[in-house]
């Protein structure tokens, strides 16, 4: 218990602390301003706003979900450029956020949190930064994102390569490309969409691939003058366009959990490839093996046809080591190379991605030790043992069909809830009951049975032991229908003793 402040009133205080200024730090911003509660802070560890829309501005880079879903019910855009926006224009939607909400004079930059501690007697929550500052605050929200810690590979040998070196997620844009011999490794959601992108500036471009992705057609159309200037003029027009996306994603559950309704849309996707790929031997490399919907399904029309480029070859066998200036596969094969580009994805168990973050509940239990047997919430926003700690996107609320700011909105608006019955209530602090939680847990995992989560595949959805820790195993409009009123049954109520 060294962390803990002595001299507590000297201690700066605020009434909620939010750790993070992506989407769901500023979603919860703009919902406690319109709930008239200004005593709050944003701790953010970089220097700008943004999270995964600020780092991931690697070539290409766009989203798989609608524009018009993608973006706050409550803060619209009605000057989406296209059906799918790329990363710059969603980066520029986040900063007019922070303009319209005025919000910046709310945010703490280069403030990367490393420790929190709840204090019992008081119903507090200490918060310690890299820097040094200590704060306090009633309430704490996660709002972080489970996508923002890199993955990279170990590769032997890569102490001894000579060129450069980045993750998707760092791009080096000071780095020409042009004329170079790069290898990619990895073929994930970020891959896919680079490729494509620096395939024409480059000598030879190899692409390691371990598992082949379901890749299907994205639909690139542009919003026209008219569409805008309806949206914008007609808020009723602009609605029934998000909400015809929003029941449209939500008919992707019905294949996702009947595998028979999938394997059918499958073959549409394999004809896909073999439209897209001329090359017959490497369209069945890129066929993947498991059935659709398993892991993420990825969306491009450009990624395919990059492998009938010259320039381009499909590698499938493992990497055995780097040397100064090749890259080595387990066949003996030597490539050289002047690039090494890590299209590997992010950490998403958070066991692993808080190993810098120390979180301290109840009875002195660290966050990582309460989840050592794996992550596990209530809704994904309340964790038994931590008092007026609520998480966004936490465990099992992340979605492979439809828009996570629904769910981010929903999450927000049942945290208010909470704050409004300790208000009513005189309490101090609120937790989900043990028993509550492991119930929940219990019924969600059941509802992953019989799903193609769980048809034989490894994704980042799971953890060691197949246990899918990410997900939410069902159609969103239930889990808003579940949180839209908070059963404060499933509470426990704290109270000050000092």
């Amino acid at each position: 218990m060294h962390d803990v402040i002595e001299n507590k009133d000297a201690t700066p205080k605020v009434k909620v602390a939010i750790i993070g200024a992506g989407f769901g730090g500023i979603a919860s911003a703009i919902r406690l301003l319109q709930s008239d509660i200004q005593d709050f802070v944003i701790l953010e560890k970089a220097k700008d706003v943004g999270g995964t829309w600020r780092d991931n501005q690697y070539p290409g880079a766009a989203c798989d979900v609608q524009s018009h879903m993608y973006s706050l019910s409550y803060a619209p855009k009605t000057d989406w450029s296209k059906r799918y926006a790329e990363a710059p224009e969603i980066f520029e939607y986040i900063q007019s956020l922070i303009s319209d909400y005025q919000l910046k004079s709310y945010i703490q930059f280069n403030q990367q949190v490393i420790t929190t501690r709840y204090i019992e007697d008081r119903c507090v929550w200490q918060i310690k930064t890299a820097s040094g500052d200590m704060l306090e605050a009633q309430f704490l929200i996660f709002a972080s994102g489970p996508l923002h810690v890199a993955q990279t590979p170990k590769i032997k040998g890569i102490e001894h390569f000579k060129g450069e070196v980045f993750h998707s997620s760092q791009w080096n844009h000071d780095y020409d490309l042009t004329g170079k011999n790069v290898a990619s490794i990895g073929t994930g959601g970020s891959a896919i969409q680079y490729i494509p992108e620096i395939a024409p500036q480059t000598k030879q471009l190899y692409v390691f691939q371990r598992t082949a992705a379901w890749v299907i057609p994205r639909d690139e159309r542009q919003y026209n003058a008219l569409d805008k200037r309806l949206f914008a003029k007609y808020d009723w027009f602009r609605k029934l366009h998000r909400a015809r996306l929003y029941w449209s994603n939500e008919s992707r559950v019905v294949p996702i959990v009947q595998p028979q309704m999938m394997k059918a849309g499958q073959k549409l996707a394999e004809l896909f490839i073999k439209y897209q790929v001329k090359d017959k031997t490497i369209a069945r490399k890129l066929t993947p093996d498991y059935t659709m919907g398993c892991k993420r399904i990825l969306v491009s029309n450009k990624y395919f046809p990059s492998f009938n480029r010259s320039n381009v070859e499909l590698v499938t066998d493992s990497i055995q080591e780097l040397t100064a200036d090749s890259i080595i596969t387990n066949d003996g094969v030597e490539r050289k190379i002047d690039c090494l580009i890590y299209g590997t994805g992010f950490i998403t168990d958070p066991r692993i991605y808080l190993k810098s973050f120390a979180c301290y509940g109840e009875n002195g239990v660290e966050l990582k030790q309460a989840w050592k047997d794996g992550a596990e919430s209530y809704y994904g926003v309340s964790t038994q043992g931590f008092p007026n700690l609520f998480q966004l996107l936490g465990p099992n609320t992340v979605l492979g069909h439809n828009s996570v700011i629904f769910m981010i909105e929903s999450q927000v608006n049942y945290i208010l809830q909470m704050f409004q019955a300790l208000e009513r209530t005189h309490a101090d602090a609120i937790v989900v009951k043990d028993s509550v939680q492991a119930h929940f847990n219990a019924d969600l995992q059941k509802q992953f049975e019989g799903t193609v989560w769980q048809s034989g595949c490894v994704s980042w959805y799971q953890q060691d032991g197949g246990k899918n820790f990410a997900l939410w195993p069902s159609y969103t409009w239930k889990y808003w229908l579940k949180t839209h009123q908070v059963n404060l049954t499933d509470y426990r109520f704290l109270t000050k003793t000092q």
